[in-house]
């Protein structure tokens, strides 16, 4: 079973769309959208388990324009 996550990002000034281009090119990233507000994008992820959510969030962070990021876990009840 897929494990879903939201990565929120913060952006450098004028860098958002160019981190929007570079996040939905990763593998497992489902939806990368700019949003208004404190972060700059929302990104929805899947992936198998939650090692690989921190594999993920590394590359996430590797990507030019990245300045913070905070994930979120799905959980069902």
């Amino acid at each position: 079973m897929a494990i879903k996550a939201f990565i929120l990002i913060e952006a450098e000034v004028g860098k958002t769309g160019n981190v929007v281009g570079a996040v939905q090119k990763l593998e497992g990233v489902k939806s990368a959208d700019p949003v208004t507000g404190h972060y700059d994008i929302v990104t929805t992820i899947e992936v198998a388990d939650l090692e690989a959510i921190g594999g993920l969030v590394k590359q996430v962070h590797s990507v030019a324009g990245v300045r913070k990021t905070t994930t979120f876990i799905s959980v069902k009840f």
